[in-house]
């Protein structure tokens, strides 16, 4: 017959410990509530005899799965493993697993998955789904679910959130391309019923804007998803029209990929006929040919500060309960809680944990555009900062709900927008004359260098 299984009792008996101690020394959630020394023994005591804890059990005892539902509208964009990296390593920390949902941008399996996750007891949800106008967030909210965006806002709903700087990071593109000389520059925006297709639109005029450029309808095509597909789709119809333009800028990096193969079959090459830019600097951007200039934001730090930000959800894991070791994400700057229209700054969180990043040769200093964020070239080799020397902008949290002068709120909803970059690399180039100066149209017939 196999032996019984270790249980708790025969850990705590050889450790020389009540079984309650050994209960918390062995949950990451409790362990700082038992002495580093104690702690240390009762590992080793469970380690040696092989113990394994009951996830039933525990689960019947605390009334909680220590587990959380991860879904993910598409897991085929090379944006999300990064992100889930993060989001698995710091929950890992504190004992969670995470249990992932792909949903395909489809809200039908949406819900679906959302359903069988709750049957399943879930402690809380990380969405990548987020739509401005979401039932199923309203119905979340309802309950009072524990429940985090990332990489995308629902202002509406009351769920803490954690993105890029959208906005922002399209002026940066908007800028770079004005000074290289374009002056007629094509958009392909993302689907307007989720927050990043508005955001980046958004500043992608006001970059215009920023830079004494025309805004024109006829140069703006709509995506109505993020997808090759798409963008192949989009880019078609914008050499098709009549418009004048020398670079397209992408709403994100899967639209920019469909471009490429567009303007290959319309014969123009990239970057000497038409530059291209995408948004998000998904790993492998650079691997195509030529790179794509793109918007990078540390992914990593995205799933690990949405992972924080939902176990102080939960309400068992707050930040200055932490031991070193197992600390939220780190990163670099300060962080900035606008309160009332007032900023104030609090103290530095630490280094940022490894995550993607880009390659490329270094750049010859820091993009000055009006607007916060920072340029770095890149095509192969190591990267590093601008030879100005200065940081990357520090994220911006924004919290509601909270009073004037309160420095902590249980009723705070934040949303923190971390600061974007722009990667330049091999897909943009100095305008041609005629383009710069006149808008010339791009389409001409000739030998194409642009493919993948």
């Amino acid at each position: 017959m196999p032996d019984p299984p270790v249980t708790i009792r025969d850990v705590a008996a050889a450790a020389r410990v009540h079984p309650a101690t050994a209960s918390r020394a062995l949950n990451p959630e409790t362990r700082v509530l038992v002495s580093e020394k104690t702690a240390r023994r009762v590992l080793r005591a469970a380690k040696s005899l092989r113990y394994r804890p009951n996830p039933m059990a525990r689960t019947l005892r605390t009334r909680r799965s220590h587990t959380v539902g991860v879904l993910i509208p598409d897991l085929t964009n090379p944006l999300f493993p990064p992100i889930i990296r993060g989001l698995e390593d710091r929950l890992a920390e504190a004992g969670y697993v995470a249990l992932i949902g792909n949903t395909d941008g489809d809200s039908r399996r949406e819900r679906l998955v959302f359903e069988q996750m709750r049957a399943r007891h879930v402690d809380g949800f990380v969405l990548a789904t987020a739509r401005l106008i979401d039932p199923l967030l309203a119905e979340a909210a309802q309950a009072e679910l524990p429940v985090v965006l990332v990489n995308r806002v629902a202002e509406g709903y009351s769920f803490p959130a954690v993105s890029v700087d959208n906005e922002r990071g399209s002026q940066l593109v908007v800028s770079h391309l004005a000074k290289l000389g374009h002056r007629h520059i094509a958009y392909i925006a993302g689907p307007q019923d989720v927050s990043t297709g508005p955001s980046r639109l958004r500043g992608f005029n006001a970059g215009l804007a920023a830079s004494g450029l025309d805004a024109d309808p006829d140069l703006i095509t709509y995506a109505t998803s993020y997808s090759i597909q798409e963008g192949l789709r989009c880019a078609r119809e914008l050499v098709r029209r009549q418009g004048r333009w020398s670079a397209i800028a992408a709403a994100n990096d899967m639209l920019a990929v469909g471009c490429y193969s567009a303007l290959d079959e319309a014969g123009l090459r990239c970057p000497e006929d038409v530059s291209v830019v995408g948004f998000n600097n998904m790993p492998f951007i650079d691997r195509l040919r030529p790179p794509l200039t793109s918007v990078s934001f540390p992914h990593y730090r995205v799933g690990t500060e949405a992972a924080q930000l939902l176990l102080e959800r939960i309400g068992r894991y707050p930040r200055h309960a932490q031991r070193s070791g197992q600390g939220a994400a780190k990163g670099t700057g300060r962080r900035h809680t606008r309160r009332s229209g007032q900023a104030s700054a609090q103290a530095p969180s630490g280094q940022e944990p490894s995550g993607q990043e880009p390659s490329g040769q270094e750049s010859s200093g820091q993009e000055s555009s009006g607007v916060s964020g920072q340029v770095r070239s890149g095509a192969s080799g190591q990267v590093r900062s601008g030879a100005s020397g200065h940081e990357p902008a520090e994220p911006r949290a924004r919290q509601s709900g909270m009073a004037d002068g309160v420095a902590e709120s249980t009723e705070a909803v934040k949303i923190l927008f971390l600061a974007p970059e722009l990667i330049v690399r091999g897909s943009t180039a100095q305008a041609q004359g005629a383009a710069a100066e006149h808008g010339a149209d791009p389409r001409r017939a000739g030998p194409t260098e642009v493919g993948i």
